[in-house]
């Protein structure tokens, strides 16, 4: 339900939170597909889908397969049928519930996705591999360091590369006995001593009849990764894993998704660029007007799209699409979402003690996260200058993460006010 990413998914589907200033979540995954040449997709929800399915509508709809091959994305939201009452229980659950409708498309394979993750990948190769091993399932792994696989669920591989063992968050001598040889799987030798381990990340090709087997076989377990798949091991199916050695970024948290956007900004070599002429990430079409700066000093940030900055500040921020930002602010380490919409400046002085949409004049934010439409007021200081690293006011607009001051959608902080 992408309760680590709340408050950014209290009126959303974590899928639709806002990326990299022009983007949200579910453009990257759905943009590997289309480098990929895979024009049949689903995106599986829980809740708080509208967001979501007006974005995937307008953005891929009209646009994904040809004349004679046929192509779509679709969100399939968790609903109550005579066979079943429940919520989606979990990843594999979810699919559970819609084999049904999958089925119909009489595919080979199924490509299972996460919509929280940052990377950029070719899923042809993964799929050869799939098929050359002729693998029941195979799973997608990012080589680690000791440092950080014990935060992963890692795995243990024979020399086929064929998965022999599972382990979630393993620590001390369990995280030991994990190590594998990563040459096994195309690492060089020098990168396989310093990256002993292969961590799932949670993207999987299936067999449609393993598919069908496990699903049917385990009614009662809802997960791929913790469930599924350590069953289909242990039956004795084939669970091949598959490398991908390049940047991969788990953003299910405040504080990871924050440094993964601002991460974008590096001049000289960012961990994830959008810039990418061969494998573009795909969005909306806006129709917006380009961004207008009056003044300002800009460094080390990504503008987006309609935008208008007056004689301000902006250091190493992500400025989402229409934001407002009014003269003397200064503006540093911060992601702004921005609006869906334009406010009209007579709009809201027609209205007693109304705020405008965006950031008032002369305030000041730092290490922040400032969620779609809010409403900032002049001369606020949102500094966090007592470095409070949790705190929940969520009925005065705000809430406290891993130091990361997180402004909520379509809150109004009034002037003067001081976080």
């Amino acid at each position: 339900a992408g309760t680590r990413l709340s408050p950014l998914t209290k009126k959303r589907a974590k899928p639709a939170v806002p990326l990299g200033a022009n983007y949200r979540l579910i453009d990257i995954p759905v943009s590997n597909c289309i480098n990929s040449d895979i024009n049949k997709m689903y995106c599986l929800t829980q809740f708080n889908s509208a967001s979501l399915n007006r974005h995937l509508s307008q953005a891929y709809n009209s646009n994904v397969g040809t004349y004679n091959r046929q192509g779509f994305v679709e969100v399939l939201a968790a609903q109550q049928s005579p066979v079943n009452k429940d919520w989606f229980q979990g990843t594999a659950d979810a699919v559970r519930q819609y084999l049904w409708l999958f089925a119909e498309a009489n595919c080979e394979e199924y490509l299972i996705l996460s919509g929280d993750h940052l990377y950029r990948m070719d899923y042809k190769p993964f799929i050869k591999k799939h098929r050359e091993c002729n693998a029941d399932i195979t799973v997608s792994a990012v080589p680690m360091d000791e440092k950080r696989a014990a935060a992963f669920g890692l795995m243990k591989i024979d020399g086929t590369g064929r998965i022999v063992e599972f382990a979630e968050k393993p620590e001390g001598e369990a995280l030991k006995a994990m190590a594998v040889d990563t040459t096994i799987l195309g690492l060089d030798e020098e990168r396989a001593k310093e990256m002993p381990f292969i961590a799932s990340m949670g993207i999987y090709v299936f067999s449609k009849g393993a598919m069908e087997t496990l699903l049917d076989s385990f009614p009662d377990s809802n997960d791929f990764g913790a469930e599924i798949i350590p069953s289909a091991k242990d039956m004795g199916m084939h669970v091949q894993a598959f490398l991908f050695d390049g940047y991969w970024e788990d953003i299910g948290t405040i504080e990871a998704f924050y440094n993964a956007n601002l991460n974008c900004n590096d001049p000289d070599a960012p961990k994830f660029s959008f810039y990418d002429r061969g494998t573009p990430i795909y969005t909306q079409s806006r129709f917006l007007p380009p961004s207008k700066l009056l003044d300002a000093q800009v460094t080390r940030s990504t503008i987006g799209d309609g935008c208008f900055i007056h004689k301000s500040v902006i250091n190493n921020s992500m400025i989402g699409l229409r934001s407002n930002i009014q003269e003397g602010c200064v503006i540093e380490d911060t992601m702004i979402m921005g609006a869906d919409y334009y406010e009209e400046t007579h709009e809201c002085e027609s209205l007693p003690g109304c705020t405008p949409i965006g950031i008032g004049a002369g305030t000041t934010i730092r290490r922040a996260i400032i969620d779609k439409n809010a409403r900032i007021g002049m001369d606020c200081q949102i500094t966090n200058k007592e470095n409070v690293q949790e705190a929940n006011e969520e009925e005065k607009g705000y809430i406290i993460k891993d130091g990361i001051i997180v402004i909520i959608k379509d809150s109004i902080i009034p002037n003067g006010t001081i976080i």
